[in-house]
Protein backbone atom coordinates (compact mmCIF):
# COMPACT_ATOMS: atom_id res chain seq x y z
CA UNK A 1 0.00 0.00 0.00
CA UNK A 2 1.35 3.40 -1.08
CA UNK A 3 0.45 6.33 0.95
CA UNK A 4 -2.28 7.49 -1.69
CA UNK A 5 -3.72 4.28 -1.01
CA UNK A 6 -3.59 4.71 2.49
CA UNK A 7 -5.30 8.13 2.28
CA UNK A 8 -8.06 6.95 -0.02
CA UNK A 9 -8.76 4.25 2.76
CA UNK A 10 -9.27 7.24 5.57
CA UNK A 11 -10.65 9.86 3.14
CA UNK A 12 -8.46 12.00 4.11
CA UNK A 13 -5.59 14.15 2.13
CA UNK A 14 -2.24 12.96 1.36
CA UNK A 15 -0.89 15.75 3.08
CA UNK A 16 -2.40 15.11 6.06
CA UNK A 17 -1.43 11.36 6.03
CA UNK A 18 1.67 12.41 5.55
CA UNK A 19 2.05 14.80 8.52
CA UNK A 20 0.44 12.44 10.83
CA UNK A 21 2.94 9.57 9.96
CA UNK A 22 5.74 12.47 10.44
CA UNK A 23 4.74 13.80 13.78
CA UNK A 24 4.09 17.18 12.69
CA UNK A 25 2.41 19.41 15.35
CA UNK A 26 -0.53 20.89 13.66
CA UNK A 27 -2.00 17.09 13.38
CA UNK A 28 -4.62 16.71 16.04
CA UNK A 29 -3.54 13.50 18.59
CA UNK A 30 -7.14 12.01 17.44
CA UNK A 31 -6.16 11.98 13.78
CA UNK A 32 -2.42 11.20 14.29
CA UNK A 33 -3.59 7.88 16.25
CA UNK A 34 -6.09 7.21 13.72
CA UNK A 35 -3.69 7.41 10.86
CA UNK A 36 -0.82 5.36 12.36
CA UNK A 37 -2.84 2.47 13.60
CA UNK A 38 -4.82 2.35 10.06
CA UNK A 39 -0.80 2.21 8.61
CA UNK A 40 -0.42 -0.40 10.86
CA UNK A 41 -3.19 -2.66 10.14
CA UNK A 42 -2.39 -2.20 5.93
CA UNK A 43 1.27 -3.19 6.69
CA UNK A 44 2.22 0.43 5.47
CA UNK A 45 5.72 1.50 4.72
CA UNK A 46 6.89 4.69 3.98
CA UNK A 47 8.90 5.64 0.70
CA UNK A 48 12.66 6.45 2.42
CA UNK A 49 13.61 8.16 -0.63
CA UNK A 50 10.37 10.24 -1.56
CA UNK A 51 10.55 11.34 2.41
CA UNK A 52 13.87 12.43 2.30
CA UNK A 53 12.85 14.32 -0.63
CA UNK A 54 9.84 15.78 1.41
CA UNK A 55 12.14 17.29 4.26
CA UNK A 56 15.63 18.28 2.08
CA UNK A 57 17.42 15.36 3.13
CA UNK A 58 19.75 12.91 1.24
CA UNK A 59 20.13 10.57 4.17
CA UNK A 60 23.51 10.85 3.63
CA UNK A 61 26.54 12.30 5.60
CA UNK A 62 30.08 12.98 3.83
CA UNK A 63 33.87 13.24 4.44
CA UNK A 64 36.09 15.12 1.87
CA UNK A 65 39.37 13.61 2.37
CA UNK A 66 42.76 14.19 0.53
CA UNK A 67 43.98 10.82 0.86
CA UNK A 68 47.64 10.20 1.33
CA UNK A 69 48.37 6.88 -0.25
CA UNK A 70 48.93 5.38 3.03
CA UNK A 71 45.27 6.40 4.52
CA UNK A 72 43.42 2.95 3.21
CA UNK A 73 46.29 0.88 4.69
CA UNK A 74 45.55 2.74 8.33
CA UNK A 75 43.85 0.25 10.45
CA UNK A 76 43.14 3.46 12.66
CA UNK A 77 41.34 5.71 9.89
CA UNK A 78 39.73 2.45 8.27
CA UNK A 79 38.37 1.85 11.99
CA UNK A 80 37.56 5.17 12.95
CA UNK A 81 35.37 4.77 9.37
CA UNK A 82 33.63 1.86 9.74
CA UNK A 83 32.00 2.88 13.25
CA UNK A 84 31.12 5.96 11.17
CA UNK A 85 29.20 3.58 8.99
CA UNK A 86 28.11 0.84 11.15
CA UNK A 87 26.11 4.05 12.87
CA UNK A 88 25.21 5.35 9.44
CA UNK A 89 23.74 2.04 8.67
CA UNK A 90 22.05 1.27 12.16
CA UNK A 91 19.93 4.90 11.08
CA UNK A 92 19.25 4.14 7.46
CA UNK A 93 21.80 6.61 6.54
CA UNK A 94 24.97 6.31 4.22
CA UNK A 95 28.53 7.41 4.27
CA UNK A 96 30.03 8.47 1.14
CA UNK A 97 34.16 9.70 1.26
CA UNK A 98 35.38 12.07 -1.68
CA UNK A 99 38.93 11.89 -2.36
CA UNK A 100 40.04 14.69 -3.32
CA UNK A 101 43.51 16.50 -4.36
CA UNK A 102 44.87 19.15 -2.05
CA UNK A 103 44.74 22.24 -4.28
CA UNK A 104 41.12 21.04 -4.52
CA UNK A 105 39.83 20.29 -1.17
CA UNK A 106 38.27 23.85 -0.82
CA UNK A 107 36.17 24.34 -3.97
CA UNK A 108 35.26 20.54 -3.20
CA UNK A 109 33.62 21.76 -0.02
CA UNK A 110 32.19 24.87 -1.67
CA UNK A 111 30.52 22.63 -4.25
CA UNK A 112 29.02 20.35 -1.54
CA UNK A 113 27.70 23.10 0.61
CA UNK A 114 26.01 24.42 -2.34
CA UNK A 115 24.45 21.88 -3.56
CA UNK A 116 23.45 20.36 -0.69
CA UNK A 117 24.28 17.09 -1.68
CA UNK A 118 25.00 15.47 1.92
CA UNK A 119 23.16 16.21 5.36
CA UNK A 120 26.52 16.87 7.28
CA UNK A 121 30.16 16.68 7.20
CA UNK A 122 32.45 15.07 9.19
CA UNK A 123 35.90 17.19 8.87
CA UNK A 124 39.46 15.23 9.12
CA UNK A 125 42.55 15.66 9.68
CA UNK A 126 42.46 19.64 10.94
CA UNK A 127 44.73 22.29 10.71
CA UNK A 128 45.73 24.75 12.74
CA UNK A 129 44.41 27.30 11.29
CA UNK A 130 41.44 25.97 9.06
CA UNK A 131 39.71 27.80 6.05
CA UNK A 132 37.35 24.71 5.75
CA UNK A 133 35.63 25.11 9.33
CA UNK A 134 35.71 28.73 8.98
CA UNK A 135 34.03 28.17 6.12
CA UNK A 136 31.06 25.78 6.74
CA UNK A 137 30.63 27.27 10.19
CA UNK A 138 30.08 30.63 8.23
CA UNK A 139 27.50 29.01 5.75
CA UNK A 140 25.54 27.31 8.98
CA UNK A 141 26.42 23.45 7.29
CA UNK A 142 26.17 21.12 9.75
CA UNK A 143 29.68 19.34 10.45
CA UNK A 144 31.72 17.95 13.36
CA UNK A 145 35.69 18.77 13.10
CA UNK A 146 37.52 15.26 13.88
CA UNK A 147 40.27 17.26 15.92
CA UNK A 148 40.19 20.99 17.03
CA UNK A 149 41.41 23.97 15.22
CA UNK A 150 42.05 27.43 16.41
CA UNK A 151 38.77 29.51 15.82
CA UNK A 152 36.65 31.65 18.17
CA UNK A 153 33.63 31.28 16.66
CA UNK A 154 31.94 27.88 18.29
CA UNK A 155 32.09 24.81 16.42
CA UNK A 156 31.67 20.97 17.17
CA UNK A 157 34.69 18.87 17.50
CA UNK A 158 35.93 15.08 18.89
CA UNK A 159 39.19 14.72 19.87
CA UNK A 160 41.76 12.48 21.75
CA UNK A 161 43.79 14.69 24.82
CA UNK A 162 46.94 14.97 22.53
CA UNK A 163 48.82 17.03 25.84
CA UNK A 164 47.72 14.43 28.06
CA UNK A 165 49.20 11.92 25.90
CA UNK A 166 52.33 13.21 24.87
CA UNK A 167 52.51 13.97 28.99
CA UNK A 168 52.28 10.13 29.40
CA UNK A 169 55.31 9.19 27.36
CA UNK A 170 57.23 11.86 28.79
CA UNK A 171 57.09 10.77 32.30
CA UNK A 172 57.23 6.92 31.67
CA UNK A 173 60.91 7.97 29.80
CA UNK A 174 61.58 10.38 32.34
CA UNK A 175 60.97 7.75 35.07
CA UNK A 176 63.63 5.60 33.26
CA UNK A 177 66.26 8.66 33.79
CA UNK A 178 66.39 9.34 29.85
CA UNK A 179 66.89 12.88 29.59
CA UNK A 180 67.96 13.56 25.68
CA UNK A 181 64.67 12.81 24.33
CA UNK A 182 63.64 13.12 20.87
CA UNK A 183 60.47 13.97 19.21
CA UNK A 184 59.64 12.77 15.39
CA UNK A 185 56.07 15.30 14.34
CA UNK A 186 54.08 14.91 11.43
CA UNK A 187 53.92 18.70 9.70
CA UNK A 188 53.30 21.08 12.45
CA UNK A 189 50.39 23.29 10.32
CA UNK A 190 48.25 19.99 10.90
CA UNK A 191 46.62 20.48 14.83
CA UNK A 192 47.14 17.13 16.49
CA UNK A 193 51.01 17.64 15.25
CA UNK A 194 51.37 21.19 16.46
CA UNK A 195 49.40 20.51 20.21
CA UNK A 196 51.59 17.44 20.91
CA UNK A 197 54.58 19.44 20.11
CA UNK A 198 54.06 22.22 22.04
CA UNK A 199 53.19 19.68 25.39
CA UNK A 200 56.27 17.91 24.83
CA UNK A 201 58.24 21.51 24.88
CA UNK A 202 56.24 22.28 27.81
CA UNK A 203 56.86 19.02 29.91
CA UNK A 204 60.19 18.95 28.58
CA UNK A 205 61.04 22.57 30.44
CA UNK A 206 58.81 21.90 33.21
CA UNK A 207 61.19 19.25 34.09
CA UNK A 208 64.12 21.18 34.39
CA UNK A 209 65.14 19.84 30.85
CA UNK A 210 66.24 22.11 27.75
CA UNK A 211 64.89 20.72 24.10
CA UNK A 212 68.07 20.31 21.89
CA UNK A 213 66.26 21.77 18.46
CA UNK A 214 67.94 18.85 16.38
CA UNK A 215 66.25 16.42 18.50
CA UNK A 216 62.69 18.32 16.85
CA UNK A 217 62.24 16.52 13.85
CA UNK A 218 58.63 18.11 11.77
CA UNK A 219 56.88 16.68 8.61
CA UNK A 220 57.26 12.64 9.21
CA UNK A 221 53.67 11.11 8.30
CA UNK A 222 54.20 8.32 6.66
CA UNK A 223 56.89 5.20 6.57
CA UNK A 224 59.30 7.05 4.53
CA UNK A 225 59.53 10.32 6.29
CA UNK A 226 59.81 8.52 9.42
CA UNK A 227 63.08 5.95 8.57
CA UNK A 228 64.50 9.33 7.14
CA UNK A 229 63.75 11.52 10.49
CA UNK A 230 65.09 8.73 12.68
CA UNK A 231 68.32 8.18 10.41
CA UNK A 232 68.54 12.47 11.00
CA UNK A 233 68.58 11.35 14.90
CA UNK A 234 71.17 8.54 14.86
CA UNK A 235 73.40 10.98 13.13
CA UNK A 236 73.58 13.60 15.96
CA UNK A 237 76.06 14.12 18.48
CA UNK A 238 75.20 12.72 21.04
CA UNK A 239 72.16 11.06 19.88
CA UNK A 240 69.13 10.87 21.75
CA UNK A 241 68.43 8.22 24.18
CA UNK A 242 64.62 8.04 23.63
CA UNK A 243 62.12 9.10 20.83
CA UNK A 244 58.93 9.58 20.76
CA UNK A 245 57.17 9.33 17.26
CA UNK A 246 53.57 11.09 17.16
CA UNK A 247 51.73 9.47 14.73
CA UNK A 248 51.61 5.22 13.65
CA UNK A 249 52.62 5.64 10.43
CA UNK A 250 56.00 7.46 10.63
CA UNK A 251 56.44 5.18 13.76
CA UNK A 252 56.72 1.96 11.30
CA UNK A 253 59.45 3.66 9.46
CA UNK A 254 61.36 4.84 12.80
CA UNK A 255 61.56 1.80 14.19
CA UNK A 256 62.40 0.53 10.58
CA UNK A 257 65.63 2.51 10.78
CA UNK A 258 66.98 1.38 14.31
CA UNK A 259 66.85 -2.20 13.29
CA UNK A 260 68.47 -1.60 9.94
CA UNK A 261 70.93 0.03 11.97
CA UNK A 262 71.55 -2.83 14.25
CA UNK A 263 70.22 -0.10 17.28
CA UNK A 264 68.73 -2.84 19.95
CA UNK A 265 65.30 -1.14 20.66
CA UNK A 266 64.78 -0.43 24.64
CA UNK A 267 68.34 -0.83 25.34
CA UNK A 268 70.11 1.64 22.95
CA UNK A 269 67.32 3.69 22.54
CA UNK A 270 63.89 3.36 23.95
CA UNK A 271 60.53 4.40 21.50
CA UNK A 272 57.39 5.12 22.24
CA UNK A 273 54.89 5.82 19.36
CA UNK A 274 51.26 7.00 19.14
CA UNK A 275 49.01 5.05 17.88
CA UNK A 276 48.35 1.25 17.08
CA UNK A 277 51.37 -0.34 15.98
CA UNK A 278 50.00 -3.84 14.88
CA UNK A 279 51.27 -3.50 11.61
CA UNK A 280 55.05 -2.69 13.04
CA UNK A 281 57.95 -4.84 11.04
CA UNK A 282 59.85 -7.69 13.24
CA UNK A 283 56.90 -7.71 15.20
CA UNK A 284 58.56 -5.66 17.93
CA UNK A 285 56.15 -5.21 21.15
CA UNK A 286 56.16 -1.22 20.50
CA UNK A 287 55.54 1.03 23.74
CA UNK A 288 52.11 3.20 22.45
CA UNK A 289 49.99 5.79 23.10
CA UNK A 290 46.43 4.51 22.49
CA UNK A 291 43.66 6.15 21.06
CA UNK A 292 40.52 3.65 22.81
CA UNK A 293 37.77 2.40 20.92
CA UNK A 294 38.67 4.49 17.15
CA UNK A 295 35.03 2.27 15.79
CA UNK A 296 33.13 3.86 19.23
CA UNK A 297 34.56 7.28 18.67
CA UNK A 298 33.53 7.28 14.68
CA UNK A 299 30.08 6.16 15.94
CA UNK A 300 30.02 9.16 18.38
CA UNK A 301 30.66 11.28 15.71
CA UNK A 302 27.90 10.32 13.34
CA UNK A 303 25.82 10.61 16.70
CA UNK A 304 26.96 14.40 17.57
CA UNK A 305 26.33 15.16 13.51
CA UNK A 306 22.60 14.18 14.10
CA UNK A 307 22.39 16.26 17.03
CA UNK A 308 23.30 19.16 14.90
CA UNK A 309 20.81 18.81 12.07
CA UNK A 310 18.16 17.85 14.74
CA UNK A 311 18.44 21.20 16.78
CA UNK A 312 21.29 21.34 19.27
CA UNK A 313 24.14 24.08 19.26
CA UNK A 314 27.11 23.10 17.82
CA UNK A 315 29.02 25.05 20.38
CA UNK A 316 27.29 22.36 23.07
CA UNK A 317 29.48 19.64 21.08
CA UNK A 318 32.66 19.02 22.17
CA UNK A 319 34.23 15.63 23.29
CA UNK A 320 37.74 14.90 24.78
CA UNK A 321 38.37 11.32 25.07
CA UNK A 322 42.00 10.50 26.96
CA UNK A 323 44.41 8.35 25.30
CA UNK A 324 46.33 5.49 27.31
CA UNK A 325 49.77 4.73 27.39
CA UNK A 326 49.74 0.69 26.58
CA UNK A 327 53.63 -0.79 27.82
CA UNK A 328 55.50 -2.77 25.30
CA UNK A 329 59.06 -4.01 25.03
CA UNK A 330 60.76 -0.76 23.72
CA UNK A 331 61.34 1.35 26.90
CA UNK A 332 63.65 0.97 28.99
CA UNK A 333 66.38 2.39 31.80
CA UNK A 334 68.91 4.86 30.43
CA UNK A 335 71.81 3.62 29.94
CA UNK A 336 74.22 6.61 29.36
Amino acid sequence: MNLKSLANLLGISKTTVSRALNGYPEVNGRTRERVVAAAKAAGYQPNPMARSLAVGRTNVFGIIYPLLPTDLGDPMFLDVVGGMSEALELAKMNLIIAPVSPQNEQPSYQQIVRGRRVDGLVVGRTLVHDERIAYLSKSGFPFVAHGRTVMKAPYAWFDYDNAAGIKLALDCLLGQGHQRIALLSAPLELNFAAQRKDSFVAAMNAAGLAVDPRYLIPDTLDRRTGYQGMQQLLACSPRPTAVIVDNHLSGVGAVRALLDAGVTIGKEISVIVWGSMADTLAGSNVTTIDQPEPRRAGARMVEMLQAIIDGTPPGELHELWQPVLLPGETVGPCLG
